[in-house]
């Protein structure tokens, strides 16, 4: 378009340089630009490696695997204390424990007096009263000879009184000795001690009365 100077003025607006882009067509508006900017964001947030998942799972394996040594280790406990232990524990227990000691207590055994015994009648008797009591001597011939005794001699022991009655033998007269302190209920019996046997006079045991 010319003026009336005849120079010829260009519109600014009604062309463009060369080379130049449509907006609406090719340059990207600044909504889109937002847009792309997150979805880049997005992406890079779901592309990072899931470490910390395993790390998490390796503790929570870890943590199970101690509560079964826990528990493993409280079912032992209570095996133990319920008494039932494993059969080598038994054995090695049984192999270690030493045995009670066994306490014997002597018993005392009467003294057996085997061989044939003199009947009654053969063994002869003498009786000494040492219980301070008169008559005492007569009273237990007496009763002797009702048992079968043959009585020698009655007499006053030398030592009276005697606190208890008892019965001394000749040796090799044991058997008849015990036998005439059962029959007459004397609980002392013994050889001869103190007195020599001829002082028996043929007597095969010597009955001595006490108190």
């Amino acid at each position: 378009m010319r003026s009336a100077g005849g120079r010829a003025r260009h519109s600014r607006t009604g062309s463009q340089r060369p080379g130049a882009l449509s907006p609406g067509r090719n340059s990207a508006a600044p909504d889109e630009r937002v847009r792309a900017v997150e979805y880049a964001y997005r992406l890079e947030r779901f592309a990072v490696p899931a470490r910390p998942w395993r790390i998490a799972a390796v503790a929570l394996a870890a943590v199970a695997a101690l509560e079964l040594l826990v528990l493993a280790l409280a079912g032992g406990a209570l095996l133990v204390q319920g008494g039932e232990l494993p059969a080598t524990v038994r054995a090695a227990t049984r192999a270690h424990t030493p045995a009670p000691a066994v306490v014997k207590t002597a018993v005392p055994v009467p003294a057996q007096v085997s061989g044939p015994m003199l009947p009654r009648r053969q063994v002869g008797l003498i009786v000494l009263n040492g219980s301070g009591r008169t008559g005492a001597a007569g009273a237990v011939a007496e009763r002797a000879g009702r048992r079968g005794y043959r009585v020698n001699s009655i007499a006053n022991a030398p030592e009276a009184p005697y606190p208890r009655s008892l019965v001394m033998y000749r040796r090799g007269f044991a058997a008849e000795g015990q036998r005439l302190a059962r029959d007459l209920g004397v609980r002392i019996v013994g050889p001869l001690d103190g007195i020599r046997p001829s002082q028996l006079r043929g007597a095969h045991a010597m009955l001595i009365l006490g108190g």
